[in-house]
Order: structure tokens, then sequence, then C-alpha cells
């Protein structure tokens, strides 16, 4: 277990360095800079920003010191407004973590409860149903139904604003964020609840009489967890890091947001410190989920 544990760490450690290196140099390799705008500095200008930036040194050099000060915790300054980037995600990753918890709680929950309905009704209405809007949320983009629940409810009905940071105007971000985790979580609940109700111990539990909702909850529930496990670990992460055309659709002041105008902005440390923030959550999310494996299913062995 220690041994598995501690290869998985060095293996995550090795994806975010990789995911750095290749983010760092086809962001330079893209045409354009931080310093062009609609109208244009002088040479000097811009040769002085390079310069006080560090932008003028060979790509490795620039690489290097960056790795250096990222070691140290320092994502450096955004080369827009000259902000610290630890200050630009502190203040915006609460947002985006408050909006993706809400969003993939939801859609575990439900999607785990509507697609064991799903399985144990199988063939009947409930089911019929409950595939058909899993299917319908599945093929939806999540920017369409954001456009749709923007239209409706805060132009059409004005019901909700389009946003500001109180628990009720965030009821359309979720549910933006929520629909196509939770139809995803339904289809794979069903699938694998379908599985684990045909297994020998099932068969074995039911025909020593057994109650119905203990073969459900106890036994096949707990081995159809798996598959969901495996998908929430890197959904969570993109989530709470905030969808980011659901954050510009809502202009949701969220790190998704800033990723989007960082790239707009062709902002160099912006855009790194936003990628590396994803992706070390998504490397520690996979980690984790890793680990709960044995918790769901103690026949799992680490090797």
């Amino acid at each position: 277990m220690v041994r598995y544990v501690i290869k998985r760490i060095l293996l995550a450690i090795a994806t975010v360095f990789i995911i750095c290196l290749i983010t760092f140099f086809v962001m330079h390799a893209v045409p354009g800079g931080p310093f062009n705008r609609e109208k244009a500095l002088s040479q000097a200008t811009v040769d002085a920003l390079n310069e006080r930036y560090g932008l003028n040194k060979p790509l490795w050099t620039q690489f290097m010191n960056y790795m250096k000060g990222l070691l140290k915790g320092d994502f450096g300054v955004s080369l827009k407004n000259g902000r610290e980037i630890n200050e630009i995600i502190g203040e915006s990753f609460p947002i985006s973590a408050k909006l993706g918890l809400m969003a993939i709680t939801i859609a575990l929950v439900c999607g785990t409860i509507l697609g064991s309905l799903a399985a144990i009704m199988r063939n009947r209405l409930p089911d019929r149903i409950i595939v058909f809007l899993s299917t319908l949320f599945t093929a939806v983009p999540s920017f369409v139904l954001a456009t749709l629940l923007l239209l409706v409810f805060s132009i059409k009905l004005g019901w909700i604003p389009v946003w500001s940071a109180t628990e009720t105007h965030y009821l359309l971000p979720v549910i933006a964020l929520a629909a196509y985790p939770m139809a995803y979580t339904t289809r794979l609940a069903k699938t694998s609840m379908l599985d684990a109700l045909g297994q020998d111990y099932v068969r074995t539990a039911r025909s020593k009489g057994v109650a119905k909702w203990r073969i459900i909850f106890k036994h096949a529930l707990r081995n159809s967890l798996i598959p969901i496990i495996t998908y929430a670990g890197p959904q969570i992460a993109y989530i709470i890091t905030g969808s980011m055309v659901v954050e510009t659709v809502f202009t949701v002041g969220g790190i998704g947001t800033k990723f989007v105008s960082a790239i707009n902005n062709r902002d160099y440390t912006l855009i790194m410190a936003t990628t590396i923030f994803l992706a070390t959550l998504m490397v520690v999310a996979n980690v984790i989920c890793d680990l709960l494996y044995k918790l769901v299913d103690p026949r799992i062995k680490y090797e």
C-alpha cells in the first residue's frame, strides 16, 4: 500500500512537470504576445517590458526561472496588470470552488440515485423517463443550457439576476454545470447497477431470503460505485476549478473566467498558473479516487 502511494505521488509530480513543460513552450509558440494592443506600443516600450519580465531571455532560461519560482510557491505576476497571480487565484478560486462543489454534489448524488432507480425498474416507465432525460442532458452542451437558462429565467422572466455572489444566484450556474455530469453519472450508475444485480452473490442473497432493500443498498450499490468514483475524480477537479464557458456566460468571477481572459490577453504567467492549478487538482483528485477504491471494495489490492 505504502509503495503504491509513493509510486502514484511520484507519477503525479512527473505528470504535472510534463504539463508545465508542454504548456510553456506551446504557449510561447502561439503568434502574438502579452504586449500586443489595438494601439501599438513603441518598440522601445515593448523591449523595456520584455526586459522587465524576463521575456527577452532564451525560452529554456525563462522556463527554468519560472520553475524555480514555482517550487517556492510563487506563480509570478500578471503581465497585463502587474498583480500577484497568487492573489488573483486566491480571490477567484473560492467562487469557482463553491459553485463547483454544489454542482458536483448534486450531480453525483442525483445521478447515482436516478441510475440505481432506472436499473431497479428496468424497462418500466420510470426507467424510460430517466433514460430520456439523461440522454437529453448528455447531448445538450453546457453553454447551450446555460444560455437557455439565462434567457428564460434572467431575461424573459426576470426571476434571477444574471450574477451576484448570493446563494440564490448560484442556482442557474449550478444547474448548468451539474446537468451533464449528472446525466453521465446516471448512465454509469444504471449500467454498473445492472451488472451488480446480475452477479452470483446477489442471486445467493436472494435465495437466502435477504430483504430486497438490503441487497440493493448493502451489496449491489456499494459494488456499483467503482465506475462512478473513477469518473468523479477528474470531473470534481474540472468543475471545482470552474467551467470556463458557464462562468463566462454568467459572468462569474471565478478562475475559469480568469483563464479565458488570460488566453485572450496572452497573459503568459496567468495562463501557466491556471493550467498548473487545474492540472494539479485533477492529478490529486485521481490519486485520491484510486485510494478510495479500497474503501468501496476491500477485495481490491494495490501493487
